[in-house]
């Protein structure tokens, strides 16, 4: 089971400074992959739903992480996740395509149908349409990627008689998230992994359930391999002693550690030693 970090695209550790040192911290403590997620604007002021104050500061997933590829020659780069109905599908396969490349093939695109609508009414995306945007744009997405000749016709994205290149060196992986039985489908049909979170392996079972459910609902392509499953628990912030036994056990193969509450760059440094230190003798 390989540990990966996920957040530091946001609050104090958002800096170029703290950037480029938390993330080769994150390398020299023998973590694999770096993780980020995204919110293009928040409402203000907060309502119950919003995961961060609006005044935090988040920086662009793509952006950041192209900046931590610069800094750093083995971690894995993840979205976790993109907010895919608020992007332009055909300009984002171009934008990871071209990370891919830079990276050396070490991306990982982490994408969600979201949420929040106040964000999607502001970037002018309609809430009630948001899966099935998901859905097509993916679908569009992986055509630019992989097909000889890209052509993709659909309800909201339509193309023929293009191409883009470079195409991406490893990919790059797309990995569903979410946690309803729409993202399950998602997921077991269109993505090579599930990301998602909880607070304990109990949360994890249920997720693992409705993947497999929905595997009886629906075909998965041959191509996509074996469903990757990446988890991050989100409270407490320190996984306890024997549950990362448990979330291997479980099938987890990227577990992810969410430094809360990213207020001062020396305690998410320490942090990460602390909980690096448990989790790699496991």
């Amino acid at each position: 089971m390989d540990i990966g970090v996920f957040g530091l695209n946001a609050k104090a550790a958002a800096g170029p400074g703290e950037t480029a040192s938390l993330a080769r911290k994150a390398v020299e403590l023998g973590y694999t992959s770096w993780w980020v997620g995204e919110h293009v604007v928040l409402p203000t002021p907060r309502t119950p739903s919003t995961p961060m104050d609006p005044l935090d500061p988040i920086l662009d997933p793509l952006v950041h992480l192209a900046f931590v590829a610069a800094v750093t020659d083995r971690l894995e780069l993840g979205t976790g996740i993109v907010i895919l109905p608020q992007r332009n599908p055909v300009v984002l396969a171009k934008q990871a395509a071209s990370l891919d490349v830079l990276s050396g093939g070490r991306l990982h695109l982490g994408v969600g149908a979201g949420y929040l609508e106040p964000e999607m009414t502001a970037i002018g995306v309609p809430m009630a349409d948001r899966g099935r945007r998901t859905d097509e744009y993916i679908d569009a997405m992986t055509a630019l990627w992989t097909q000889e000749r890209p052509g993709f016709h659909g309800k909201y994205v339509s193309f023929d008689h293009v191409d883009a290149h470079p195409r991406p060196v490893g990919g790059p992986r797309v990995l569903v998230g979410g946690h309803s039985p729409a993202a399950f489908r998602r997921a077991v049909a269109r993505g090579h992994g599930w990301i998602g979170n909880g607070t304990s392996p109990a949360d994890l079972r249920g997720h693992l359930a409705g993947l497999a459910k929905a595997a009886e609902e629906v075909e998965r392509p041959a191509r996509l391999g074996k469903l990757e499953i990446t988890f991050m628990p989100v409270d407490p912030v320190e996984i306890p002693d024997g549950h990362a036994d448990e979330y291997r056990d479980l099938g987890v193969d990227r577990l992810l550690v969410y430094p809360l509450p990213l207020e001062d760059p020396a305690d998410i440094a320490a942090l990460l030693e602390r909980q690096g230190e448990r989790l790699r003798g496991r």
